[in-house]
């Protein structure tokens, strides 16, 4: 068992809603991002995904594209990005990492040296965006085999007859991605999201969690309403862009995860 099926193991026993939050690692430098990342947790975060930057995150709207820059341009890489897990390990070993990002950078390292590393610096599960499916003896099935958790996108066109090869060799959670297009682009709304979380359960035992959209309280309570959780990523990083000190940073944090908490 990951950290990431224990942490949710745990919530549902208490019948709560998971609260997920996303931060470009080394944004906008590694000191401010690593004790943004271990006051996370304080602020009642479940999980916390950490992105990896790339130097051409498809996927991606312009606060996230920018966060990536902004760390590239401090000296980020991806070794770094696995020593400030590190640096989080040594004063918290239950809150589950989620590495998100391309796998160009994996690539370039080696699958095995990168898993190996990924695993011995505390990372629990990878979300890679531009590796479907059809490529999953690429990495997905050696960082199963290796004790990661592969996480899937499932989306708005992800249909019945592409939904089945989605969730063949997921593990830990299914991310859905609650609108069309790049994060940060459109808000999510909770009519459109129940249905689908909703088809996706009747597919799976794995938790849905929600995410892309959501920058508000108000919003992370009605998606996680819906769903098994939400996760928050250019909302939080639009606050580190801005400038904000980590603890106003944090306290943000804390009103989106009471949100979803309130369910």
């Amino acid at each position: 068992m990951t950290r990431i099926d224990a942490k949710f193991a745990d919530l549902k026993a208490q019948g709560k809603k998971a609260f997920v939050a996303y931060i470009m690692a080394g944004d906008p430098d590694y000191e401010t991002s690593l004790e943004v990342v271990k006051g996370l947790p304080g602020a009642g975060v479940d999980v916390i995904e950490l992105g990896l930057p790339f130097t051409d995150p498809m996927a991606d709207g312009p606060t996230i594209q920018a966060a990536g820059q902004r760390a590239l341009d401090g000296g980020m890489t991806l070794q770094r990005t696995l020593d400030l897990a590190r640096a989080f390990r040594e004063t918290d070993d239950t809150t589950p990492i989620v590495l998100m990002g391309y796998y160009n950078p994996i690539y370039s390292r080696g699958v095995d040296a990168f898993l190996k590393d990924a695993k011995e610096a505390g990372i629990d599960g990878l979300i890679v965006v531009d590796l479907p499916p059809e490529e999953d003896a690429e990495l997905c099935l050696p960082a199963q085999a290796a004790g990661l958790n592969f996480i899937r996108l499932a989306t708005p066109t992800t249909d019945d007859t592409r939904l089945p090869r989605v969730l063949q060799n997921t593990s830990g959670f299914v991310y859905y991605v609650s609108i069309t297009g790049i994060t940060g682009a459109a808000e999510a709304q909770a009519t459109d999201v129940g249905p689908e979380v909703s088809r996706i359960k009747a597919a799976t035992e794995l938790p849905v969690i929600v995410g892309f959209g959501i920058n508000t309280p108000e919003k992370s309570r009605a998606i996680a309403s819906v769903a098994d959780g939400a996760v928050v990523g250019s909302a939080i990083v639009s606050q580190i862009a801005a400038g904000k000190p980590v603890s106003d940073v944090l306290d943000f944090v804390r009103t989106l995860s009471d949100g979803a908490h309130s369910v």
